[in-house]
């Protein structure tokens, strides 16, 4: 059975065959390259549901890889977003890969079933006289997810809305790339937020006056402020695309100057004639280690040594190192000395700690801080007289007298 697939912005002619299980599509070199891998083809590989018409709650995953490789070629992506929604494979295919016919493993697993089925897609990349187009716009679309713009409507619609700004005569979609590649943040799951969508696409004439009119200088502080800059043809796109225009890239391929980097020629891989190879002779001579032993072990200790003489000299045999011994000396000697005259001092007791007599009943009231006698702190110098023995108690006069 053969049949043909038609998408927007470029022709995909599908060969299916059921003996093989493989499909043949032909996609162009430098055009966007879609393919949709839908679960209802797989599901005739798997056993259906006992009730019927349940058939389409199956939940069918995909794995794609290189034949041979465990990963896909570095121009071809994927998405599928739960287990029962379709995938699709997309990418922009390079020239360097023209005539070369690259051939998918589509492996689709059954998670009801845990049943796999496989089938093969040669991808046969095409050339094309319109590749590249010389003037090549990228828009980052805020509102719209990668997947939802892979579909051949949504495409078609922003080609359409791209074509009455732009006006030119040849206009492709060149690439398709989610913000999440680009190094863009999962948005949070409110308000229905999308992480965005980078569009590729290219034409044969300049930029219109529209597209331009980002890289004014207004528009450019405006950028740079974080807000919104001020588009004339902005209304054609926001009713159902919302462009960020600081993110807009305009490139003239033409302008562009090539690099090319210098890489040395290779040689034939075969070494020069240089002779026949000696190996070092079998009776190793004998070493002497006494000039290591002395460059390792004496001539540091030697060092030290010397050091440790210079050090002794200056303490010891130098008037500033013997002035500073007697001086330790003498601190030493007067530390000591009042040490043993703080033992011996005889001293009064403060008067808050001496008892007190009453005026009036003539009784001896205890003193105010009643603590032990002995165990008061008391200052080192001796600063008041000796209160203690001069105070005397007066004795109560009788009532006659």
């Amino acid at each position: 059975t053969h049949y043909t697939t038609v998408l927007v912005g470029l022709i995909v002619v599908t060969i299916l065959s059921k003996s093989h299980a493989d499909r043949n599509v032909y996609p162009s070199a430098g055009v966007l390259f879609v393919h949709v891998l839908e679960r209802e083809y797989f599901k005739g590989e798997f056993p259906p549901y006992p009730k019927a018409g349940d058939s389409s709650n199956d939940p069918i995953t995909f794995n794609t890889n290189l034949k041979g490789y465990p990963d896909r070629p570095g121009w071809l992506r994927y998405i599928q977003r739960t287990s029962h929604s379709d995938g699709v494979l997309y990418g922009s295919p390079t020239a360097e890969h023209v005539g070369k016919p690259t051939i998918i493993e589509i492996t689709a697993y059954n998670k009801r079933t845990f049943e796999t089925a496989r089938h093969n897609l040669v991808i046969n990349i095409m050339s094309t006289e319109e590749f590249p187009l010389p003037y090549q716009a990228e828009f980052f679309i805020k509102n719209i997810n990668v997947e939802e713009m892979l579909a051949s409507e949504v495409l078609g619609d922003f080609l359409g809305a791209v074509k009455n700004v732009w006006q030119p005569e040849r206009l492709n979609a060149i690439n398709i790339t989610s913000a999440l590649d680009r190094g863009g943040r999962v948005p949070l799951p409110i308000n229905d937020l999308k992480e965005g969508v980078y569009v590729m696409v290219g034409a044969d004439v300049q930029f219109s006056s529209c597209l331009r009119e980002v890289e004014t200088p207004q528009n450019q502080l405006r950028c740079s402020q974080e807000m919104d800059p001020v588009i004339s043809c902005d209304k054609k796109f926001r009713a159902q695309f919302h462009i960020d225009w600081c993110k807009i890239s305009l490139v003239d391929i033409t302008k562009v100057v090539p690099v090319h980097s210098n890489r040395p020629d290779l040689g034939t891989g075969v070494l020069p004639d240089i002779g026949e190879y000696n190996p070092p002779s079998e009776s190793l001579k004998s070493r002497d280690y006494f000039a290591d032993f002395l460059i390792t072990l004496a001539v540091p200790s030697a060092v030290a040594l010397v050091l440790f003489i210079i050090l002794g000299y200056s303490l010891c045999c130098r008037r500033e190192g013997v002035i500073q011994l007697v001086h330790h000396n003498s601190i030493q000697k007067s530390t000591k000395e009042l040490r043993s005259m703080s033992k011996n001092r005889e001293i009064s007791w403060p008067l808050s700690t001496l008892p007190v007599f009453h005026p009036v009943s003539g009784e001896v009231v205890p003193p105010i801080h009643p603590d032990n006698y002995e165990t008061t702190s008391m200052p080192l110098m001796q600063t008041q007289t000796n209160l203690q023995s001069q105070i005397q108690i007066p004795q109560q006069q009788s009532s006659g007298k």
